[in-house]
């Protein structure tokens, strides 16, 4: 007898039982490459050689820590943050997953303003916990809970710059924006749509959030998506995935108003700021900034978007290919889920975005050999 997990994931009949940089194996030692990527969070590799030795290195002295204690992880951690971080945004709360992150933004944002409404958009995915879960747009994610979803969020159209000085108005507390939408279909905001609410979340008073939970930490050719379409800061910035490359850690950066206005035990997290956490994320930012992890992303992109482009846009089945950074989403006129399937079994690991999206989140060690062949795989599979 053995207890049963249960299934909020539809299993892909596969066991993965080894992992490194971009490649998983399964119990019958087939190598994959792994676009899938834990939904991009091991966007450095997997078990990335910098990663594992500062956590080795952190499992020799201490694992866990009250938060009301400093530690040397933490100390090394705060003085690196400001070489990747708006110096706008030096204030931070660490916890373990993107939607803690959210919902700590949700809290802030609320007890900043004393207001109410929410503005979030359509395709938007923050998270699955009841907060986050409000802001998110997915009718198969919100209906399980909706009688006990926050009531005061509304939702815009994504890209839509019309619509933004009628939807955020000062009665407005917070505007959650992705800059790039990854669960909503690899949908990059236009630079006007950007700036275009970042100017009016500031006329009106709200807070504005950016979520680069899965399109910051280098992924889209900048390290963070916001400052490659040119848009203002945000009062509060959320980022999680990639920045632990595998271990769970998430981070909440905010303005100087909005640090201002905590009150001691507003908020708290057990777990949050954990020795080990806060080595992975250490190691990842070394490997971000030592290996020039954004240009890399944005050349690799550039070279999916192009072979995209001559290979896979000309048939019949696709709608669109895009690429932003190494975001990658294929476009169909039809629903992907067999296609995905296919590529399975063609040792390619993708995965769904939006209705009819096939999403690629390759790890930034993805080779110019690793991208030519999955696009002539795909390709194939979606010539039947």
């Amino acid at each position: 007898m053995e207890a049963k997990l249960l299934r909020f994931y539809a299993p892909r009949g596969i066991k993965i039982v080894k992992a490194y940089m971009q490649y998983v194996w399964d119990e019958s030692w087939n190598k994959y490459l792994d676009y899938y990527n834990g939904y991009g969070v091991g966007f450095l590799g997997h078990r990335n050689p910098r990663v594992v030795a500062k956590l080795v290195e952190q499992l020799g002295s201490l694992m866990i820590n009250s938060p009301s204690f400093d530690d040397p992880a933490k100390e090394e951690l705060l003085k690196k943050l400001p070489k990747i971080l708006p110096q706008s945004l030096l204030n931070v709360y660490f916890q373990n997953s993107g939607t803690e992150a959210a919902e700590l933004a949700l809290k802030l944002a609320l007890n900043y303003t004393k207001k109410e409404k929410v503005v979030a958009f359509k395709k938007a995915f923050h998270g699955r916990t009841l907060g986050s879960l409000s802001l998110t747009w997915g009718r198969e994610y919100r209906t399980p809970a909706e009688q006990a979803l926050y009531k005061n969020v509304h939702f815009a159209t994504f890209n839509n710059v019309e619509e933004v000085d009628k939807v955020i108005d000062e009665n407005t507390a917070a505007v959650f924006l992705e800059p790039v939408q990854g669960e909503g279909g690899i949908n990059p905001a236009s630079p006007e749509f950007i700036q275009t609410v970042a100017r009016r979340a500031r006329e009106v008073g709200a807070v504005l959030v950016y979520d680069e939970i899965q399109c910051g930490f280098g992924r889209t050719g900048a390290i963070w998506a916001f400052q490659k379409l040119g848009a203002p800061e945000p009062d509060i910035l959320l980022s999680a995935k990639a920045i632990g490359n595998g271990f769970p850690v998430s981070m909440v950066a905010v303005s100087d108003k909005i640090a201002e206005s905590i009150v001691t035990g507003m908020h708290g997290s057990t777990y949050g700021a954990n020795p080990m956490a806060l080595a992975a994320m250490s190691g990842a930012i070394d490997v971000l900034l030592e290996d020039d992890v954004p240009k890399q992303a944005e050349e690799k992109g550039q070279l999916f978007q192009k072979m995209l482009e001559e290979e896979v846009a000309p048939l019949r089945i696709v709608r669109e290919v895009r690429a932003f950074g190494l975001m990658i989403g294929t476009e169909l006129r039809v629903k992907p889920g067999k296609y995905i399937e296919e590529l399975q079994k063609r040792k390619i690991l993708a995965l769904k975005a939006g209705l009819t999206v096939i999403r690629f989140l390759p790890p930034y060690v993805v080779t110019e050999d690793n991208i030519r062949h999955s696009v002539e795989v795909l390709r194939e599979v979606l010539q039947g």
